[in-house]
């Protein structure tokens, strides 16, 4: 029997489980974020560690597209999965939220222009990933003025620092739920900042970026950060009392980012290398 290919560079988590990659089964993340009612959550790690994997699984089960037939493939990705056994309560949070997804290692240039520039072109990207709100008929003539603006790239600075918390609200007005917000490498931005020489600059803005969105947000209905370094909290996470910081050294979630010695010797065994 062919065995599955190993899933190496691949971290779509749709991909994953539909072109038959092996999985090694990280979908109790899930319970343990649901139990640990934290509004928001740090994930510290290394690079390789799956982080980036676990927030797209992340999405894909708590994302309501929308589209009926669409949640109803995003569900079908997670059967035989270890969470489809943790009880309805769990699985009743299936498919039920608006979830923002925005990933920031790509804000690596030379320049605070240059990498403030890739910035918004991402949160761009996700305004125009959620354009179905404007036909929700839910937003006043102002919001969807500056909700198109952001979408296009014309807003300023202060309109993009503030998007987390709008995108939220234009969301919340459009759907009735709170919003999942999903932030993959945070720290990218303010490490090539530290090293080019405009970490301040860099700073100001990923703060008020997650203030607004993370701090003073009505419509959050829980936030996951993952990124590879702790970055201080006087700079970055400034009021952020309810921030949930779960480093690598912290046992309690160790098991659902890289791997654990029983899954490493199941795998050495499926691909006979025992």
């Amino acid at each position: 029997m062919m065995k599955k290919a190993l899933p190496i560079g691949v971290d779509n988590f749709e991909r994953v489980i539909t072109d038959g990659y092996y999985y090694i089964d990280k979908t109790m993340l899930i319970k343990e974020l649901l139990d640990l009612k934290g509004e928001v959550n740090l994930f510290t790690r290394p690079r390789r560690f799956g982080k980036t994997l676990n927030l797209s699984m992340l999405r894909y089960f708590f994302e309501d597209t929308g589209d009926a037939e669409k949640n109803a493939r995003n569900k079908a990705l997670f059967q035989g999965l270890k969470i489809m056994e943790a009880g309805e309560g769990y699985t009743g949070e299936m498919g039920t939220y608006p979830v923002i997804n925005l990933t920031l290692k790509s804000a690596k240039q030379a320049t605070f222009q240059s990498a403030y520039a890739k910035l918004k072109e991402e949160i761009a990207e996700e305004f125009k990933r959620h354009r179905y709100v404007l036909e929700s008929g839910a937003l006043d003539e102002e919001d969807k003025r500056k909700f198109r603006e952001i979408a296009g790239r014309e807003a300023g600075q202060d309109e993009y620092s503030g998007a987390l918390k709008f995108l939220s609200k234009c969301l919340h007005q459009a759907t009735g739920k709170n919003t999942v917000i999903l932030i993959d490498e945070y720290d990218v931005p303010l490490e090539n900042a530290y090293f080019r020489g405009f970490y301040g600059e860099m700073v100001d803005f990923v703060r008020s970026l997650f203030e607004s969105g993370l701090k003073t947000n009505d419509n959050l209905r829980f936030a996951v950060i993952t990124g590879c370094l702790r970055i201080s909290k006087e700079s970055i996470f400034t009021g952020l009392n309810h921030l949930n910081i779960i480093s690598v050294l912290d046992k309690k979630y160790s098991e659902h980012f890289g791997f654990t010695e029983s899954e490493v010797l199941q795998s050495m065994a499926y691909y006979g290398a025992s």
